[in-house]
């Protein structure tokens, strides 16, 4: 039996069904679908008749008013779905043969995620059955604590209280049970189907509870949150699947690879680790063996050999008469990449290294713009001066980025930018969670340099409150044994203070301030005392965050530490223990009590996180604490918050491997048969009004045909010509808009018979119950049923062909909403 569908008209709309009738008999049956009832005849609608003349104006004006948004309200919706996905490439037309070997390489990209995650968890510790084929999420009972929020997923969110034996009815022997409780109740099940079925909850904001708990007796409500889990996961799936179909689709030819590549690899003067000659092979392979540009993450610990990785990669593309960009976050990391870069080039005379900063007088900045535009300069190095408009480049082959997690949002879609034409290599101790998501699901290639070098020793962290007395131990043990400390604040107020007390506390001991406001010079100098071992103790901001190499600074202070970000305390402690002397790094936190549950967390998490190799894992757990943030461009944060991470996670992987189910082929607009009798006519006073109108009926056609976009500029400029349509002309812009909706949802032909409405599609079951639970509006939700490739509705009573029409516009609206959440080819 067909759902009903709701329907509730106004005091005003009933009046004007009541009047309309007169004009438009709804007696005649309509006719089965016939070729030539679906088109717009220019007979029909040069016939001016006088049903919109006969209504009152102020009767035809309430009309219209009525119905005056219907179309605009649909032209809003389209784009601004489409303007969330600016970002991201449209999607281009592709043959179904086309289709089938892009979805291929899609999956066998996920799976090769699925692998590497697989090897990671392993690695961690993380129970893995060899046996199961698909990557599981779910969480082992025994590794639960009382109190901790777990996620059914047949149930929904509960709280773990312990592990407990019981007897079941059916047995005498007692069995272990999972006992959980919910808002109105407690669960018990075995163990065995509680490791099937639950999932720790870890929310992606800074509270870790939920905001309320699950019903044992109403699983509705928990089955509509994660409906609503499902669909955001599907519409990152397309996401993914753009992204990924349009790098494939550009090409450059592969750089050749030349005995000169392996003469400038011998000039390395260590032995590379396992994981480093897994990096640069697969950097290799990326630019001598591929047609598309390269986007590699390189994951790896402050000084385990990413900037290697970088150069070969800068050689293999320079000596082939491209441009390198190597931008780097901060002015004291881009100087020591210009300097890397230029003694390693030394022997190679003809390849030229330049440096833009914003400490560059202007005529010396624009001395090397027009040196990067004429192409003589090979290698730029810079902060985010480089991706300035006027920054041109001559032949720009590679892109380098360290440490992608300090640049801005603008800066980022600048990059972004870049991926198209260029190869890009990132370069990351602690990656961003968006970085890391693309990662862990294969669509991002990844290279992890988790070995360290054989001399590094790991870093012992000191986490307590602060003392002047610890402070004066700590530094004191440092210099004792002729090394030199950093002492790092958040802010530059404060640095002044700390000044004052350790020229106190050390008055025969050189101590300089760093912090990015001051002049060039005055900070390069600084620096490069600080490195000599002329300054023995270095008070700064995190400005030294990223890539200063200092070999003898092997102790670390980091005053204030719940005022940074987990990433940035990472790479902070990374500053120090680059030698093979034992690093200290002493974190000191104001008092306990003042700090939130959220801070506490990402400390114990950089407590855990004390070996050697560790900024992926921890990457990992700051996505957990602190979720995803903006993936693509979108706050995803209350569709995770719904089901909890690790049941997203595990949603996201489903749904990867079933994308080939997932797709909507759209049938041609000439093919897509409407078969409802209805044939307005204009008034004779808007055909005198248009210019054209044969033109104007023949132009909407044509934009239909094309595509929707087309045809909602073709209604836009119609409107602001020669202003609002009459109600005739709008049925028939929305018979153009009905038509080619249907064609793109794969609907054939949609015909009514009584109060039963019919649409014929070559959409499976499962694509069907997508666009179904991805649609907005109950009313249509409910309405619709599958049934033997038709998608039908019964409404409750036989409408005007009007009506109707109305209806299947706004019906079809609700469906065409849903076309982001599939692949649609």
């Amino acid at each position: 039996m067909a759902a009903k569908a709701s329907l509730f008209f106004s005091p005003l709309e009933c009046f004007l069904t009541t009047r309309l009738c007169k004009f438009f008999p709804t007696t005649q049956k309509p006719s089965f679908p016939s070729p030539s009832s679906s088109s717009i005849t220019l007979t029909n609608v040069l016939n001016a008749d006088a049903v919109y003349t006969k209504l009152p104006p102020r009767l035809r004006n309430a009309r219209q008013e009525q119905e005056r948004d219907a179309i605009s309200l649909l032209n809003e919706r389209i784009r601004r779905e489409h303007a969330k996905r600016d970002h991201s490439p449209l999607r281009s037309a592709m043959d179904s043969e086309e289709a089938d070997k892009y979805i291929q390489l899609v999956k066998e990209q996920q799976q090769r995620g699925l692998q590497k995650l697989k090897s990671d968890r392993a690695r961690q510790g993380a129970p893995h059955d060899a046996a199961q084929p698909t990557f599981s999420y779910k969480v082992d009972p025994y590794t639960l604590r009382s109190g901790d929020y777990v996620v059914h997923r047949k149930v929904g969110i509960g709280r773990f209280v312990g592990i407990k034996f019981d007897v079941p009815k059916d047995s005498k022997e007692p069995i272990e049970y999972v006992f959980i409780e919910y808002a109105d109740g407690m669960a018990k099940l075995p163990v065995k189907q509680a490791s099937r079925l639950l999932y720790r909850y870890n929310l992606p904001n800074e509270t870790k509870r939920p905001r309320t708990l699950s019903k044992l007796s109403d699983t509705s409500a928990w089955e509509r949150r994660r409906m609503k889990g499902k669909v955001a996961v599907q519409k990152m799936v397309v996401d993914l699947m753009e992204l990924y179909l349009h790098r494939l689709k550009q090409k450059r030819p592969p750089y050749p690879k030349t005995p000169a590549m392996a003469e400038f690899a011998s000039q390395f003067p260590f032995e590379p680790t396992p994981d480093q000659k897994q990096a640069f092979s697969d950097v290799e392979r990326d630019l001598t063996e591929s047609e598309n540009p390269m986007d590699r993450l390189i994951c790896g610990d402050v000084g385990f050999g990413k900037t290697e990785v970088a150069l070969r990669a800068i050689f293999c593309v320079v000596s082939s008469g491209k441009q390198a960009m190597v931008l780097a976050p901060t002015i004291v990391l881009a100087k020591q990449h210009f300097d890397v870069i230029s003694e390693r080039f030394s022997r190679y005379p003809n390849i030229r290294v330049g440096l833009l900063s914003r400490f560059q007088t202007k005529s010396e900045k624009e001395e090397y713009l027009s040196m990067i535009k004429d192409g003589r300069v090979d290698i730029i190095v810079g902060t985010h001066s480089l991706l300035g408009n006027r920054v041109e480049y001559n032949n720009l082959g590679l892109l380098v980025v360290d440490e992608e997690q300090r640049f801005g949002v603008k800066q980022k879609e600048r990059i972004a930018s870049f991926k198209t034409s260029v190869d890009v290599l990132t370069l990351s101790a602690t990656p961003i969670p968006r970085t890391l998501y693309l990662a862990l699901t294969g669509f991002r290639d990844a290279s992890l340099i988790s070995t360290p070098p054989p001399e590094r020793v790991p870093i012992r962290t000191h986490l307590s409150a602060y003392s002047m007395d610890k402070v004066i131990s700590a530094i004191k043990h440092e210099l004792d044994r002729g090394g030199r400390v950093f002492y790092v604040l958040p802010r530059i107020k404060g640095l002044e203070d700390v000044m004052e007390f350790l020229e106190l506390a050390f008055p025969h001991v050189e101590i300089a301030i760093a912090h990015g406001k001051q002049y060039s010079k005055q900070l390069e100098e600084t620096m490069e005392r600080f490195a000599r071992g002329d300054i023995r103790i270095l008070i700064c901001t995190n400005i030294v965050e990223s890539g200063l190499d200092i070999q003898n600074a092997n102790t670390i202070i980091i005053q204030d530490v719940q005022q940074f970000g987990l990433a940035q305390l990472y790479q902070l402690r990374g500053r120090v223990g680059r030698a093979d002397k034992e690093a200290h790094a002493h974190l000191f936190y104001p008092d306990k009590s003042l700090l939130s549950d959220h801070a506490l967390e990402r400390l114990a998490a950089l407590e855990e996180c004390c070996e050697l190799g560790q900024g992926f894992q921890l990457a990992e757990r700051d996505m957990a604490i602190r979720g995803f943030g903006n993936i693509f461009g979108e706050q995803q944060t209350g569709d995770v918050g719904n089901v909890g991470i690790d049941l997203f996670f595990e949603m996201l992987f489903e749904s990867l491997s079933k994308v080939d189910e997932h797709r909507v082929i759209s049938v041609p607009y000439p093919a897509m048969e409407l078969d409802i009798n209805i044939n307005p006519h204009l008034p004779s006073e808007y055909i005198n009004h248009l210019e054209n109108p044969m033109q104007i009926i023949n132009s909407a056609e044509k934009a239909a045909e094309k595509d929707i976009f087309n045809l909602m500029q073709f209604t836009e400029n119609l409107r602001r010509q020669y202003g609002k349509e009459p109600y005739s002309m709008e049925i028939l812009l929305k018979k153009l808009y009905v038509r080619r909706m249907a064609a793109d949802l794969g609907i054939s032909s949609i015909y009514a018979s009584g109060k039963m409405v019919g649409m014929k599609t070559n959409m499976s079951k499962k694509v069907f119950k997508l666009i179904t639970d991805s649609a907005t509006s109950d009313i249509h939700q409910n309405s619709l049923i599958f049934e033997d490739g038709q998608i039908k509705a019964e409404l409750l009573l036989e409408l005007p062909k009007e009506q109707l029409l109305n209806w299947i516009f706004q019906c079809l609206a609700e469906l065409y909403s849903s076309l982001p959440t599939l692949i649609k080819y």
